[in-house]
């Protein structure tokens, strides 16, 4: 089963409807929840005045009614960085700080009486200036160093020092299902149930429970079917918080689904970062410093996962280059926007895009080919400690390159159309995946199939078919014996989450290690049963032999649950739970992209895109190819179209689809995807990740072609219309 490129089972019901979201949920006595939010970016709050009481109205809370029921997000540490202590409020109290903060909630007995009672709430604000550019913000979020290497000497000695101001825009995420909760209460067991649109169930209970400061064992959360998350779901809302706290206070179950313009101004964004780096090489071309400086726009206050984009773009911004010495610095400033957070690469396009924009600036200025800089420069052996601490654990960084160079026809020549002008571009990159740890529980059911439970948790990405191939591969079943339990907290083992291509590295781990254990008591009960030593009972093919004897699961199930038939000291059933750990994981890959600007207009065309990944030990290579085709289209649309954008008082003008463009199918270029497979040690499977690879690579490769179209004059994303015929006309400011 491991390498079969299948299917996904879990698709029939989805096309046929069969899903069920959070607004989906029907609980008995449901109410609704609206919020009031700010107008103004930055002001006091000096008044809040709730409307009497009204035909469906059943109670508003404010920041004041939150007293002593909630404490601020939880904010993790992170290595080496200093932050500040600025958590997100549940409800804005005596300030707001961006547009569209949550500061009151409003229950009724319908979504459009709530909606319509939110507007009779009053709010005397007093107007504060606002924070936009953060250039302008002298007060740091998070500080993070390191400096490694006798940098200072390799910059004195350096035969050519090369220098570059490089910037990313804020994203939104725009999953197809914005975000949203049910909440309720059974003051009987004092049992809070919560169905959120999460990316796993244990992060946002243990988030929960630190708010509401309650036990984890009073909260209940239930993940049903979720419409995309690419990172916006990692951490509860605010108003999720809040709508728990109505629920307990009410005694009554309560749901909020925001709109679109609220997801558009209230869930936290992705990117906004920008780096001064310099690059040290010698008179070959070797790599030997980096410095960099970079400085990233968090927002208003910090979200539990604000900090960790940023860092993790700072980590990496070595990149596959062996560089011995490195000086990096961090500074996530506040500005009155809303919060950043993980949105699909969560820093590490950051990384990429940043030094792979340096490395052609680099070339260009030795007169050396992009490419052969490159390759002069790859890491080639591994494990690899890299300057700024990480090791990277397994990789052919020169194969993924070689590969990408020949998918992408870079030295095909261009067409004859004088008003078009042809850039080529190559990027390589590292992207960090899995790491600590999740868990897995494997249990035979009478009738013979295998009920499979893990901590992580699907939003689109095929678990249901990736971990069933795992399950299959190790138990010697078919496909239709395995069945997958994801999504409640009250069944599932806990774990540490779905997110950042962790996935099958680690929760597919964890189910390799459970069944393992299954395996060996499985074993013992099959050597009672047959008669024989548990050390002459072999696991073949699905089926335990001992002396021309056999026995197939289903004959174990049976006897698993008829206690007479049990060794001594058997319980009942037969299950296994296994927990699996580890550092993290390094993917990497290499894109290459071939672009056409039209001097007339502008326009930017992407002829065609090579994706190449190394994501090691492949389980579904059909599933593997559509999350590199997923990423990179993402990643077309950061470089063409995306940018959140704020006017200087902190208004967002990009808060619709009408002013926030997705690329559609009918604007995506062939892509050509490459696979090159250097095993991890470092988990069972030899697995890493491949869901964010096509975000990461799509960036930089593409921004390097339409830099090489424009003769090596810098320009950062989105490449529109407007900014690519300015800067063919050199009116570029």
């Amino acid at each position: 089963m491991i390498g079969q490129p299948l299917r996904r089972r879990e698709d029939e019901r989805v096309l046929r409807g069969q899903t069920r979201y959070v607004d989906d949920i029907k609980r008995s006595g449901l109410a609704h929840v609206a919020f009031v939010r700010s107008p103004h970016a930055h002001a006091a709050i000096t008044a809040v005045r709730t409307p009497g009481a009204s035909p469906g109205l059943v109670a508003v809370l404010t920041a004041e009614d939150l007293d002593e029921r909630v404490r601020p997000f939880p904010i993790p540490p992170l290595d080496g960085a200093t932050i500040a202590p600025e958590p997100h409020p549940i409800l804005a109290g005596s300030e707001v700080r961006y547009v569209g903060q949550p500061v009151a909630a409003v229950i009724a007995e319908s979504r459009a009486l709530a909606e319509d009672a939110a507007e009779l709430v009053e709010v005397d604000y007093e107007p504060r200036p606002a924070i936009v550019n953060p250039r302008d913000s002298d007060l740091d979020l998070l500080r993070w160093s390191r400096t490694s290497g006798d940098v200072e000497g390799a910059f004195a000695s350096a035969a050519h020092v090369v220098r570059g101001r490089y910037a990313l825009p804020r994203l939104v995420a725009a999953p197809i299902e914005a975000r949203g909760c049910v909440a309720e209460h059974d003051p009987g067991d004092d049992l809070l149930t919560l169905w959120c649109s999460a990316q796993d169930t244990h992060r946002p209970l243990a988030q929960l429970a630190h708010i509401l400061d309650r036990p984890e064992d009073t909260i209940r959360v239930i993940v049903p079917d979720v419409g995309g998350a690419f990172g916006s779901k990692g951490v509860i809302a605010p108003e999720v918080a809040a709508v728990a706290v109505a629920a307990i206070e009410l005694r009554r179950p309560l749901k909020w689904a925001e709109d679109r313009l609220e997801n558009f101004l209230a869930a936290y964004q992705g990117r906004g970062i920008e780096g001064e780096l310099e690059l040290a090489l010698d008179g070959d071309g070797r790599m030997l410093a980096l410095r960099a400086q970079l400085r990233a726009d968090l927002g208003a206050y910090l979200l539990s996962t604000t900090a960790i984009p940023p860092h993790t773009a700072a980590m990496l911004i070595t990149g596959c280059y062996d560089i011995a010495a490195a000086d990096v610095s961090l500074a996530g400033v506040r500005t009155h926007k809303v919060p950043t957070g993980p949105y699909r690469g969560a820093g590490r396009p950051d990384a990429a895009y940043m030094l792979e924009r340096l490395v052609d600036d680099s070339a260009r200025a030795l007169g050396i080919d992009r490419v052969e800089l490159r390759r002069r420069n790859l890491i080639g052996s591994f494990p690899h400690r890299t300057p700024l601490g990480f090791s990277y654990d397994s990789g052919d960084y020169e194969r993924c390159l070689d590969l990408a160079v020949e998918l992408g026809r870079l030295g095909e020549s261009g067409g004859e159309d004088p008003d078009r002008v042809r850039g080529t571009g190559v990027a390589m990159f590292v992207e960090r995946a899995g790491g600590q740890w999740e868990g897995a529980e494997v249990e035979v059911a009478p009738g013979g199939r295998v009920v499979v439970r893990s901590s992580a948790s699907p939003h689109g990405q095929g678990h249901e078919t990736t971990f069933a191939q795992i399950a299959a591969a190790h138990l010697g079943l078919a496909m239709d014996q395995i069945v997958l339990r994801f999504g409640d907290s009250a069944v599932v083992p806990r774990g540490v989450g779905t997110f950042g291509s962790r996935s099958v590295a680690m929760a597919g781990s964890a189910i390799v290690v459970a069944i393992d254990k299954l395996i060996e008591a499985a074993r013992r009960l099959a050597a009672h049963l047959l008669g024989a030593e548990v050390e002459q009972v072999a696991f073949q093919d699905g089926r335990f032999v001992a002396g021309g004897r056999v026995l197939a699961w289903g004959d174990l199930a049976r006897a698993a649950y008829q206690p007479e038939r049990l060794p001594a000291g058997m319980e009942v059933g037969l299950r296994a739970s296994g927990r699996f750990a580890s550092g993290p994981v390094f993917s990497s890959g290499a894109y290459a992209a071939v672009v056409e600007l039209e001097r007339s207009t502008g326009q930017v065309h992407v002829l065609r895109l090579a994706a190449v990944d190394d994501s090691g030990t492949i389980i579904n290579p059909l599933l593997a190819h559509g999350q590199v085709i997923g990423g990179a289209v993402q990643g077309l649309g950061e470089c063409l179209v995306e940018e959140a954008v704020y006017d200087e008082s902190g208004q967002a003008r990009s808060a619709s689809f009408l002013d926030y463009s997705l690329l559609s199918a009918a604007e995506i270029p062939p892509i050509a995807t490459g696979e090159v497979t250097s095993p991890s040690p470092l988990n069972p499977l030899g697995a890493k990740g491949a869901g964010e690879g096509g975000t990461v690579g799509t960036l930089p490769a593409v921004a390097n072609a339409v830099v090489d179209a424009l003769g090596g004059r810098h320009l950062d994303p989105p490449f529109t219309e407007e900014k690519l015929w300015r800067a063919l006309r050199g009116q570029l400011r």
